[in-house]
Parts: C-alpha cells; sequence; structure tokens
C-alpha cells in the first residue's frame, strides 16, 4: 500500500501537475482525471481496520470518486484488514455504492539483481521516444481491453516515462508485443504496466520483459527489494522470478 502511495504520487502528477493527491485519515488519493483509469486511484491506508471504520472508508472513497469527472479504482488491499471487516468486505462496498472490479495480488520479494535477461523471439528496448511510449501505451490498452486513446492519454507525453522509469519494449521482428517497467520507491523497485498484446500471451514474453526492466532497475539504482500488484492473469508468472504473494488486493468502481 505505502508502495502504491508513493509511486502513484509521481505517476499522477507527472500526468497532471494539478492532481488531487491528498493524504487523508484513512485514505490516500492519488487522482490524475486521466482518462487512463488506473492513473485514478483511492486506497485505503489504515492498519487492522474494524467493520465499521472499513464500511465509513468506503463510503468517504466513494465520495471522493463521485466529484471526480473520470472513472478510477478504489484499491482494498484485504491483508490491511481486522479479520471480520474482510469478512464483509464485499456487502459493505454494494452499500457505499461500490462494484467489484477485478482481483489481485500484492507481491515482494528480496530477489535482485536478477540475471540478464534474454528471449530467443525478442530483443528489448528502452522507451525514449513519442513513438515507443505510444506503442507502449496501445499495448496496455489492448491488454486491459480498454480504447487505445485511454491508454495514449495516460502516458503520451510523459517525460517521467522516458527518463525515470526503466520502462521497455519487448519486440518481435521488430514489432512491440510486450512490455514491462520499473521505478525507484523507497529503496524498493515498483513494477508498472506490464501488458502483452493478447495475440502474443503465453509465450514468455511478459515474464521475459519484466525481467529486463527489473535487471536495468536494479543494475542503475542498488535495491535488493521488489514489489509489484499483480492481476489474476497475471499472478502466476511472477513467482518464476522469485516474487512472493504478501495481499489479496481488490479494485472497486462507483456502481451505475
Amino acid at each position: 500500500m505505502e508502495q502504491l502511495a508513493t509511486v502513484w504520487r509521481a505517476l499522477v502528477l507527472d500526468r497532471s501537475p494539478d492532481a488531487d493527491v491528498r493524504d487523508l485519515p484513512g485514505l490516500a488519493v492519488r487522482w490524475a482525471e486521466s482518462r487512463f483509469g488506473f492513473w485514478n486511484c483511492v486506497t485505503l491506508t489504515e492498519t487492522g481496520a474494524d467493520a465499521a471504520l472499513m464500511e465509513k472508508r468506503l463510503g468517504q472513497a466513494a465520495d471522493v470518486m463521485r466529484s471526480k469527472e473520470h472513472t478510477g479504482f478504489l484499491w482494498v488491499f484485504e491483508d490491511l484488514l481486522h479479520d471480520g471487516a474482510r469478512a464483509s468486505l464485499m456487502e459493505a462496498a454494494g452499500r457505499a455504492g461500490l462494484e467489484h472490479a477485478f482481483s489481485g495480488t500484492g507481491m515482494a520479494g528480496d530477489l535482485l539483481p536478477v540475471p540478464e535477461p534474454a528471449h530467443p523471439e525478442l530483443t528489448f528496448v528502452r522507451v525514449g521516444t513519442d513513438e515507443q511510449l505510444r506503442a507502449y501505451a496501445d499495448l496496455n490498452s489492448r491488454a486491459y481491453d480498454m480504447p487505445l486513446e485511454a491508454g495514449r492519454d495516460g502516458l503520451l507525453g510523459s517525460r517521467l516515462w522516458k527518463t525515470g522509469v526503466h520502462a521497455y519494449l519487448g519486440l518481435r521482428d521488430g514489432v512491440p508485443v510486450t512490455c514491462a517497467g520499473t521505478v525507484e520507491a523507497d529503496g524498493r523497485l515498483f513494477v508498472v504496466l506490464v501488458a502483452t498484446d493478447p495475440r502474443w500471451q503465453r509465450r514468455g514474453y511478459g515474464e521475459a520483459v519484466t525481467r529486463k526492466a527489473l535487471y536495468e532497475g536494479a543494475r542503475a539504482g542498488g535495491p535488493t527489494r521488489a514489489t509489484l500488484h499483480a492481476t489474476a492473469a497475471g499472478a502466476p508468472v511472477y513467482p518464476r522470478i522469485g516474487f512472493e504473494p504478501n495481499s489479496p488486493l481488490h479494485f472497486f468502481t462507483l456502481g451505475g
């Protein structure tokens, strides 16, 4: 959760200097008002919240989300909640007007440095041009079933993604088919926006480009620990690299 709050502060302020970045009691708001929904984020921050406090925070998070123009997500790390609150999370979210969108898993590991990666079908290139950044955005849009314009709104024009993020494309015969990035946060590497074109999934491409982003990020900064938030689809990949699951993660949107 702390890694999310730290990294997303930088990412949403990169997208919009006027982004809503606030640390409220029990809530972290990181909202860029981007059409790329992942840049519009609220998360619960207290440890051990009981059912009553959780329900209060869910209502407050929903109020923040209702005040915004663009849709986004409330992120809830299940292991931060008291046992009783975990059991009532879905029902309490519904009462707050929130709908469960999808689940994931928080992961971390003392796995750095990793060996320099290679894949027989891929070459790797670090994102450094607008064309490469557009390819990175489009891969995420296709992988997460979003309009191309949404991903482009989230990344095009960014200086941070060309300089501060170790963002890599995996090319097959010169065509971008997969991507991953890492960014340093509080002495750790945080993995961001891993995506593979749906036409080229289940070939080890996502794992290979993630290893590349980890390798280069560790080589530049020297951290030994890495963290990430995995979707259900991506979760099986990361233990092969050395990540260990540490908390179920749930994403909620406002109900219709």
